[in-house]
């Protein structure tokens, strides 16, 4: 039956938040190992118990210092539900998409984890930086918008 001592991995959930401000939508460019160096949104690991607006709105306070209610947080779409089997153990990861629009008083982003990320910065969605996160990117590609889900 196999080396039962070893757990069987679960599923990862992660949450991406689109931090929009007017006409541009807030990315920074990655330091972790997954994606380094690429673009990407905001977000991180669904923890038990959360919804995915208290999940948003707990990594939107801890990557940029903001500090958004939950309430402002809105569901836009599941984009991923994906088998990693590169690199070392198998994964998986579920992805949802949640998105906060920027309002007067809010403050501005810092980077509050440059041993995770280079900086935070506005883009314009049709005029976005490269390269993406593959998952972002391949949202995008699929016709993915923030601007109109």
């Amino acid at each position: 039956m196999g080396n039962q001592t070893e757990a069987a991995a679960a599923p990862t959930v992660a949450v991406g938040v689109c931090l929009l401000k007017g006409e541009k939508v807030l990315l920074g460019r990655r330091r972790c190992s997954l994606g380094y160096s690429t673009f990407s949104l905001l977000g991180g690991h669904l923890e038990l118990g959360e919804s995915f607006e208290e999940c948003a709105a707990r990594e939107l306070k801890e990557e940029t210092g903001l500090d958004i209610d939950k309430k402002r947080m809105e569901f836009l779409t599941a984009t991923t539900n994906k088998l990693l089997l590169e690199g070392g153990k198998p994964c998986q990861y579920a992805s949802v998409c949640m998105r906060a629009v920027m309002e007067h008083g809010d403050g501005e982003p810092q980077n509050v984890e440059p041993e995770l990320c280079d900086g935070w910065d506005w883009y314009e969605w049709d005029n976005l930086p490269k390269p993406l996160f593959r998952p972002l990117h391949n949202a995008v590609r699929a016709g993915f918008n923030p601007f109109h889900a």
